[in-house]
């Protein structure tokens, strides 16, 4: 097979996002994803006020319910931060990549149902090869193939492990209450954070942060104000879990393939814009894949994460300190520095 200008390796909102970027520009694309649709994760599901606007560019508008900003809270403690300019919108991961699935389909995108094995490069092309042994040439490939991205373990660009000690997994699940707050919600304890977002009108979805062993129902138990909130609602989904959160990649490209998304590098759910990021990544990959310029993808990966990396970094180091208990303590008495923060990372 050797019909497309581009290969996409992941088919989830990112993979999908690149795919409907080199559409727009007019590329010959296929992606390879071996799971069925609709692909869910284990996420926050809030989509920040840049992610988005970025969607409505490409063509995206995802059911949902309205999101005007963000709240920390810790026992009687809450500081909150509305977004200043544009909400955002919880979306449930289904919906959402039901959406970009539609909208890739309308502009003409194959995807192939396979796993990639293998992968050799050329001066002048990528030759992939599927677990069923058929091969696909193309000129270029951008791997969006999540947390544990075999495309980045085939090319040897994984980055150092963490210690398992230091290590964070997540932990999400839906529950049929109507939402309390138009806000995402995040509840600090002494070892957990638990964001809560309304996905819909009926709906909110609770993902939870910590280090193992991890279970949702015990870790919201530590939260009274949370636990009394869902006291009583049903569960609607499974818990679905994710991790460890910190993948770190040695390099963004190599040869003519590019990484993405999650599989470029991730640092922690903390802050909650990871959507919007990645769909700046998918953006920069197509347009550097288009000028045939790597280090053009570098330099905007890095300049695209540069306020995720360091506030997410600094936050995280915070929140497994001493200080932890004084986070939201500290945030609430300089109210102007959070929003301030939330904004920058929103847009």
């Amino acid at each position: 097979m050797t019909d497309a200008e581009l290969v996409v390796v992941g088919g989830g909102p990112i993979g999908l996002a690149c795919a409907i970027e080199a559409r727009l520009a007019g590329m010959a694309v296929i992606v390879v994803e071996p799971r069925d649709d609709p692909i869910d994760k284990a996420c926050g599901e809030g989509l920040m006020p840049g992610a988005l606007a970025a969607l409505h560019r490409i063509g995206v508008d995802p059911p949902g319910h309205r999101l005007a900003g963000i709240a920390y809270l810790d026992g009687a403690q809450r500081v909150e931060h509305r977004f200043a300019e544009r909400p955002g919108r919880g979306v449930r991961r289904t919906v959402l990549h039901r959406e970009l699935g539609r909208r890739a389909a309308e502009l003409g995108t194959p995807i192939v149902r396979g796993r990639v094995a293998g992968l050799t490069q050329r001066r002048d092309g990528v030759e992939l090869t599927l677990a069923g042994g058929e091969t696909i040439d193309t000129p270029w490939v951008i791997a969006a193939d999540g947390l544990h991205s075999p495309v980045r373990r085939l090319l040897g660009l994984d980055g150092r492990a963490q210690h398992p000690v230091r290590r964070r997994y997540g932990l999400r699940r839906h529950y049929a209450v109507a939402p309390w707050t138009d806000l995402v919600e995040v509840h600090w304890s002494a070892l957990v954070e638990a964001y809560v977002t309304p996905v819909d009108d009926r709906t909110v979805g609770v993902a939870v942060l910590g280090p193992r062993p991890l279970d949702q129902e015990a870790a919201i138990a530590t939260i009274p104000e949370l636990a009394d909130r869902l006291a009583g609602a049903q569960p609607v989904t499974d818990a679905r879990g994710a991790g460890p959160l910190l993948q770190r990649s040695r390099s963004r490209a190599s040869g003519r393939v590019l990484l993405a998304g999650d599989a470029s590098g991730y640092v922690d759910a903390l802050t909650g814009e990871g959507m919007r990021v990645g769909f700046a990544q998918a953006r920069a990959a197509v347009a550097a894949v288009r000028a045939g310029n790597t280090e053009q993808y570098e330099h905007a990966w890095r300049t695209t994460t540069r306020d995720f990396r360091m506030l997410t970094t600094g936050l995280v180091v915070a929140a497994r300190s001493p200080f932890r208990p004084r986070i939201v303590a500290t945030a609430t008495a300089r109210p102007q520095l959070f929003g301030a923060i939330v904004e920058r990372l929103s847009r």
